[in-house]
């Protein structure tokens, strides 16, 4: 039996056909979508990224090939209609778990880049530009970081600004007792917003948290506050914050999400005309920082990614489901991510 991966990077096709041994893997650089889903026809497991698109229709294309199940190689499933895929009898499983550590460090990798200009300050140098005009930044010790979703990654987040010497304000639906030990305030997120230098999402995508960060939440923040978004693109208003921007408020953005990345992200677009005004319009501020969902792309995250999508496949064969499992007969459907 042959596994038919799709939306493997270069760099992580040698990792997943070392994992899976001496069981055959076709990796393929295509993503899955409703065009490409016909070539899964014959394969009973294929293994998606986190950019695929499993509505109804592409999973009926699935079931009606042959495919039986689905090994997510991420941990959000907003793009999956798991009724439709119970419906059609397949199993779908994800990965409900890799380090934490991979997307926290990232997050503080774009504050700190728009923080101190860095990216400006890099491009100028490759021209022998050394003035510093345009280049202060600010001290993060003694700053206010709010942090939004205090889970695995938001807690390891809140770790490295304590390490900072930061005050920290946390929003969650509970509080994380590992967060209080480091002096975290819990409060509600108006005031957070108020008050936060530093703005860092670490929510999941649901129905109520998609724009959870609108024009009144951006309206609230400072107008020399960052925001970084490392999530979910759907937590951000993307064209109310375009809009803040060009009243000129914010130290800087830092995005490595964006909730129209699906048929972007992933791919070479550069020899393209791009139609996304939106992400056109985002491109040209100076304070805005735009990275291709890569926050969680670490050899150890990867690694976890791949050994868990292994698991998933040898559960399923065995007649086992686990704690990844999302979708299989017999099990109910999951209502929330």
């Amino acid at each position: 039996m042959t596994i038919l991966a799709f939306g493997v990077q270069a760099d992580e096709r040698p990792l997943i056909e070392q994992a899976f041994g001496e069981r055959p893997v076709h990796s393929l650089d295509v993503f899955l979508n409703a065009d490409t889903a016909p070539i899964a026809a014959g394969h009973e497991i294929i293994s998606v990224s986190v950019n695929a698109d499993l509505g109804a229709d592409v999973l009926e294309t699935l079931a009606a090939g042959g495919t039986r199940m689905i090994a997510q190689r991420a941990t959000g499933f907003n793009n999956i209609d798991l009724a439709a895929a119970s419906r059609l009898g397949l199993t779908v499983a994800r990965v409900s778990y890799y380090s934490p550590h991979a997307v926290a460090e990232f997050a503080w990798t774009l504050a700190m880049a728009v923080n101190r200009r860095v990216v400006r300050a890099a491009r100028r140098t490759r021209e022998f530009d050394f003035r510093l005009d345009g280049l202060l930044g600010r001290d993060m010790h003694g700053a206010t970081v709010g942090v939004i979703g205090t889970g695995k990654i938001g807690g390891a987040f809140a770790r490295i600004a304590a390490g900072f010497g930061m005050r920290l304000l946390g929003w969650d639906v509970a509080p994380n007792p590992e967060c209080e030990e480091l002096g975290m305030e819990y409060v509600e997120l108006p005031r957070l917003l108020a008050e936060a230098d530093l703005i860092s999402l670490h929510v999941p995508l649901l129905p109520e948290t998609h724009h959870l960060i609108d024009r009144e939440a951006l309206r609230a923040m400072r107008d020399d506050a960052i925001l970084v978004n490392s999530s979910r693109g759907g937590l951000v208003d993307t064209d109310a914050l375009v809009d803040e921007l060009r009243r000129g408020r914010f130290t800087g953005v830092g995005l490595d999400v964006y909730e129209a990345e699906a048929g972007l992200f992933f791919m070479d677009k550069s020899l393209e005309v791009v139609a996304d005004d939106t992400l056109a319009r985002l491109m040209t501020f100076g304070n805005v920082l735009v990275t291709s969902h890569q926050a969680y792309y670490t050899r150890e995250a990867v690694g976890q990614i791949v050994d868990a999508t292994v698991r998933n496949v040898e559960d399923y064969l065995a007649g086992r489901t686990n704690e990844n499992t999302l979708v299989a007969p017999g099990l109910p459907v999951p209502t929330a991510d």
